[in-house]
């Protein structure tokens, strides 16, 4: 099993920065994806970015520029660096990863708890 830890939501003005971490934990073998998804108050859940163990990203068209995926995979951590915050990035984020674990000989996904981000106007 494969549990996930995300840290750094909060509450922040318009135009301000946050840091969301995940850092990944238990039977690791191998992590494939690490992504970040968010879901705002009676919307779906959208992803907002990943990273592949090659380094590839890839983010949705409304936080390019102003959002910065990272990973750091000796720690098994993936980072989102947030600027210039909106209102409507207002949301829970969930961290993502696609891996395996030692127990499994196949990849799934697994998802943190959630981290709150509040953009006020």
């Amino acid at each position: 099993q494969v549990q996930l830890v995300e840290s750094g939501g909060g509450l922040v003005q318009a135009g301000g920065s946050l840091r969301l971490s995940c850092a990944a934990s238990g039977s690791i073998f191998s992590i494939n994806v690490m992504g970040w998804y968010r879901q705002a108050p009676g919307k779906g859940r959208e992803l907002v970015a990943y990273i592949t163990s090659g380094g590839n990203t890839n983010y949705a068209d409304s936080v390019k520029v102003r959002f910065t995926i990272s990973r750091d995979n000796a720690k098994n951590t993936v980072y989102l660096q947030m600027n210039s915050l909106k209102p409507e990035d207002t949301a829970v984020y969930y961290c993502n990863v696609y891996g395996r674990d030692r127990s499994s000989t196949r990849s799934r996904d697994y998802w943190g708890q959630g981290t709150q981000v509040t953009v006020s106007s």
